[in-house]
């Protein structure tokens, strides 16, 4: 295998391979971010050449961002019975199949069966949960920078792929730009078969910042049934306060971004008479602000309150989005947006993911995260549907956003009542402590 000589390759120069781990997985989750965030380049061409209505195309987005998180839970334990490895793969073959036929969909029934519920389990099937099982297998030492890194990559997605993605879109059409994306989903799929390893000790080593002098032996295989895994961690975290705070900023932390700013903000801005293009690039330059404050974030979460990091996160955010409307959307207003909402977006990530291992312990920490990035990924369906209900009905999506600026100050607060140095949550403990 590659990986195991490339391991002793990097091991004589004292860089350990979950850094390489790092790489794919980072590679993975950005090919997946340009997937997830090109219909809303799309959604224009797509009323103009079938006559869709907004709500119509946000109802199959919304159905995506549903199925993508619900299967979040269930991906960790995936991940944990089959390897990170088979299910990466599994997810991209799943995509770029749905993707490949969609180029052929001529009804809107094809769209929300295609890019609804195909793409919404195949993205699901890894999801930030890939990322958060890397950092808490992989690494000891630096894991919330290493959360941080992989939650940027869908900043970075955004920022290398969808100003190509609208460029390719407006000058070839959609289904062109459709057929890029398939072909990267293709490179990125190889490398991962090539590279992608499930532990440590597949190659011979500790996770990265354990002092051990001897590789950890690899678990017993996981052959717990994948429903027990998932339904069982809920039941037993579902009974603590913890849970349901993060779960309920999450929601609001999805429909404050994905499910929002990420499907709506080009339309809206061809509302305001902006071009695709530069709106795109608009998103492209919150990616890469985003891309800075997310590792930075993950940095500051491996040295400060995590609880008062997402406080200050999420008030941010919604005073930012507040502000949007009153930007008249000039160049310098949306400049100044999109350096604030920006440096914010997926901020929110490597505390969540802490304060997740720190309560439930890390052998149960992707599993849990699962369910929480389920409710992220509820809030972005209902944003999604409720700002496409918005324009189609009210003919704005000005509502939208001031309603997700609200909710985004109502997280800073709640987050807060999250007690600061509670007893970690055991399969066994279950008392409820917030």
């Amino acid at each position: 295998m590659i990986s195991n000589w490339l391991a002793a390759a990097l091991g004589r120069r004292n860089i350990h391979y979950g850094w390489v781990m790092v790489g794919v997985t980072f590679l993975a989750a950005l090919v997946s971010a340009g997937t997830v965030g090109s219909p809303g380049v799309f959604i224009v061409p797509l009323q103009h050449e079938f006559g869709w209505s907004t709500a119509e195309i946000s109802s199959a987005l919304s159905i995506r961002f549903i199925l993508f998180g619900l299967m979040a839970p269930f991906a960790a334990a995936l991940l944990n019975r089959y390897g990170l490895r088979n299910v990466t793969l599994a997810a991209q073959l799943i995509v770029v199949s749905a993707l490949i036929i969609s180029l052929a969909m001529t009804q809107v029934w094809q769209l929300i069966l295609l890019w609804g519920v195909v793409v919404g389990i195949g993205t699901g099937m890894t999801a930030l949960v890939l990322g958060a099982t890397i950092a808490t297998r992989w690494f000891v030492a630096r894991r919330g920078l290493v959360v941080g890194v992989l939650s940027a990559s869908v900043a970075t997605g955004q920022l290398v792929f969808l100003p190509l993605i609208a460029s390719l879109t407006e000058r070839f059409g959609w289904r062109i730009a459709l057929a890029f994306i398939c072909g990267m989903l293709c490179i990125s799929a190889f490398i991962v078969f090539m590279v992608l390893r499930d532990r440590p000790s597949d190659v011979g080593l500790r996770p990265y910042g354990d002092t051990g002098s001897d590789p950890l032996a690899a678990p017993a295989p996981n052959k717990a049934p994948i429903m027990a895994a998932a339904l069982g961690t809920l039941r037993d975290v579902s009974k603590t306060g913890v849970f349901w705070i993060l779960f309920a900023t999450f929601f609001v932390c999805g429909a404050s971004t994905n499910g929002l700013v990420q499907v709506h903000l080009i339309p809206m801005c061809l509302d305001f008479g902006i071009p695709q293009v530069q709106a795109a690039s608009l998103l492209a330059a919150m990616g890469i602000f985003d891309f800075f404050g997310t590792i930075g974030s993950g940095w500051l979460s491996d040295r400060f309150d995590n609880r008062w990091l997402l406080s200050w996160y999420y008030g941010l955010r919604g005073l930012s989005l507040v502000f949007l409307p009153f930007t008249d959307f000039s160049f310098y207003g949306l400049s100044l947006f999109a350096m604030f909402y920006g440096l914010d977006w997926i901020a929110t990530v490597p505390p969540t993911v802490r304060l997740t291992a720190q309560r439930f312990g890390s052998e149960r920490a992707n599993l849990v995260f699962g369910w929480i990035f389920a409710g992220h990924q509820i809030g972005a369906a209902t944003a999604a549907f409720g700002a496409g209900l918005s324009r189609t009905l009210l003919a704005t999506y000005l509502p939208a956003f001031f309603a997700a600026g609200t909710l985004c100050i109502i997280a800073a607060a709640i987050v807060l009542t999250i007690s600061r140095h509670p007893k970690p949550v055991t399969a066994q403990n279950t008392v409820a402590t917030a």
